[in-house]
């Protein structure tokens, strides 16, 4: 499972995508680390969000989450995104950032449907940490 928990302050949302592969930017922390920077940052550049640096502290939390492979939000301190099943960390961050074609830039409100969108680009955020897990199918959860 990849909580690619987005932790930052949000309303706390989940997404699936199923596809089964094992990349080395699952298996290697500094890709996996560059691999989500460069492609949140790339999404907050397009709204005018500044670039966010890597938290050790909100990655090792959401580590410690995810490597019980359950996929449901924490109820932390921390707003987060989920997503499981994807074929590296980009595809992931992908997913969200899908999110803004549905979103309502008029009505500038949180809608369940673009919710991860909205975390990921929120302007008041200044760093990210995630985690991941390989889950194979545990409790349901496909791949990483």
């Amino acid at each position: 499972m990849l909580s690619l928990a987005l932790f930052a302050s949000l309303p706390l949302l989940a997404a699936t995508q199923t596809v089964l592969q094992e990349p080395t930017d699952y298996t290697s922390d500094e890709q996996f680390q560059t691999d989500i920077l460069n492609s949140t940052n790339f999404y907050r550049s397009q709204h005018n969000a500044s670039a966010l640096a890597w938290n050790d502290t909100l990655a090792d939390y959401a580590t410690n989450y995810v490597t019980g492979c359950n996929f449901a939000h924490t109820g932390g301190p921390y707003g987060e995104n989920l997503v499981a099943g994807c074929a590296n960390a980009t595809a992931s961050i992908e997913v969200w950032g899908n999110e803004g074609k549905n979103y309502d830039f008029a009505a500038g409100q949180f809608t369940e449907g673009t919710g991860h969108f909205t975390q990921l680009v929120w302007k008041a955020t200044t760093t990210v940490g995630c985690g991941r897990a390989n889950c194979s199918g545990e409790h349901g959860t496909p791949g990483w």
